[in-house]
């Protein structure tokens, strides 16, 4: 991960506190403590999404970061603790990126639309830290793993709250939204695995329709899915 990419996709997001519009309970952002414990957050995502969890060390952390030893342990245990802290700084500052992108829009399809463009255009822009949030964390361990399972079901609760937005009697059961969040994931960790760079933004006609589809019908879940491919 760049230091520009870093700079545009993780600080893009500062200062956004439009609560409830893309994930409805997103922690809200918290500052890290000092300009160079975020530095080691921000390079141990970039050594993760570049080499891989178990290749990357906090030797390639300093690295990338110009940090003394002794920085690194002034702040975390080892670099498990390193990794866990960065994944929530990661996911926390790109799910600020979505709700800023939702900003003031009206509709549940506006919201997951403008809310999934900023998402698949931060993979665009840098691909390393994608791989570094969603493919990795399966190399980090159970508790890498249970912090992920947090973030999939707080993009389930907001596919969910569609069944209020359509007034639709014939609402899927709540187990849909789940499918329909891990099937949107499994199809970009496929990518990413694959060393794929690029691409993430043209997968957003399909989600849309993916995702639209068991709460609004086929005629809606068609029109969002042209509206996605013109945005």
């Amino acid at each position: 991960m760049g230091k520009q990419a870093a700079t545009k996709v993780l600080a893009g997001a500062e200062g956004t506190g439009a609560a409830g519009k893309v994930f409805p309970k997103a922690p809200a952002l918290r500052l890290v403590s000092s300009p160079k414990r975020q530095r080691i957050l921000e390079g141990m995502l970039e050594a993760v999404g570049t080499s891989g969890y178990d290749a990357a060390s906090v030797r390639m952390v300093l690295v990338r970061t110009g940090l003394y030893r002794q920085a690194f342990y002034d702040n975390f245990a080892d670099k498990e603790a390193c990794y866990l802290e960065a994944f929530d700084f990661g996911v926390a500052r790109l799910e600020a990126l979505a709700i800023a992108a939702a900003g003031s829009a009206e509709s549940w399809q506006q919201r997951l639309r403008a809310g999934l463009s900023a998402l698949l255009g931060a993979f665009d822009a840098d691909p390393a830290l994608a791989r570094a949030l969603i493919v990795e964390v399966h190399a980090a361990g159970p508790e890498a793993l249970q912090s992920r399972s947090g973030v999939m079901k707080r993009a389930a609760d907001f596919i969910d709250s569609a069944r209020e937005a359509s007034g639709s009697a014939e609402a899927p059961p709540p187990i849909a939204a789940e499918g329909i969040v891990a099937g949107m994931h499994a199809v970009v960790h496929a990518k990413l695995a694959a060393g794929e760079e690029s691409g993430f933004r043209e997968l957003l006609p399909d989600f849309m329709y993916f995702a639209v589809l068991p709460y609004f019908g086929s005629d809606v879940a068609d029109a969002e899915m042209k509206k996605a491919a013109t945005a």
